[in-house]
C-alpha cells in the first residue's frame, strides 16, 4: 500500500512547523496514524554528546539505534534518499513533509503577504495554499487557521 505523502511548503520563517504543529492533531483526532519527515537545510545534532548512543555514532556505526519503553529512534550515520525514508514508514496512514518542494506529491503552501516572499515554487501543482490574502494562482485558497478546511481537504483526497 502505498501511503498518502503531503509537504508543507514555505520560506523559511512562514509557519510551516506551526501548521504542522496544528495539522498533525486535527488528523489524529480523525483517526489517521501520521509520519512527518522535516528537511533540514543545516547541519543538525539529534544525539547528545557523551551519551553512548553518541558514543557508538562517533565510533563508526553506520546505524545507530535506541529504544525503550515508549520510544525508538533509528539514526542512520550516511546520507539518505527521500525514497528510501518513506520506504522505512509503515504502520501509518498519512505521511507529511515539512520542506521537500520538489517531487511528485501534493503541495501545501504557506503564504503570508507581509513576508515579502513569493510562493515557494512557480508550478501551478498546489494541492491547497494557505494565506493571509488572495492569490492568483489555480489552487484551493484557505485562511491561515482553517485547519479543519484543509484537514476535510486531505481526508476527501486520500479516500
Amino acid at each position: 500500500m502505498n501511503i498518502p505523502v503531503y509537504s508543507i511548503v514555505a520560506f523559511s520563517g512562514t509557519g510551516k512547523t506551526t501548521l504542522l504543529e496544528k495539522l498533525i492533531p486535527e488528523l489524529k483526532s480523525r483517526g489517521l496514524r501520521v509520519a512527518v519527515i522535516k528537511h533540514d537545510a543545516h547541519e543538525f545534532q539529534i544525539d547528545r554528546e557523551g551519551k553512548d548512543t553518541w558514543r557508538m555514532t562517533n565510533a563508526g556505526a553506520d546505524i545507530t539505534a535506541v529504544t525503550n519503553a515508549s520510544h525508538a529512534a533509528v539514526l542512520v550515520n550516511r546520507p539518505v534518499s527521500f525514497d528510501v525514508l518513506l520506504s522505512m514508514i509503515t504502520d501509518v496512514d498519512i505521511i507529511l513533509t515539512e520542506g521537500y518542494k520538489h517531487g511528485s506529491w501534493p503541495k501545501i503552501a504557506l503564504f503570508r503577504k507581509a513576508s515579502g516572499n513569493p510562493l515557494p515554487i512557480s508550478e501551478n501543482g498546489y494541492f491547497a495554499i494557505m494565506s493571509d490574502t488572495d492569490t492568483d494562482v489555480n489552487a484551493p485558497c484557505l485562511p491561515l487557521d482553517d485547519i479543519a478546511g484543509l484537514t476535510e481537504m486531505i481526508l476527501a483526497d486520500i479516500k
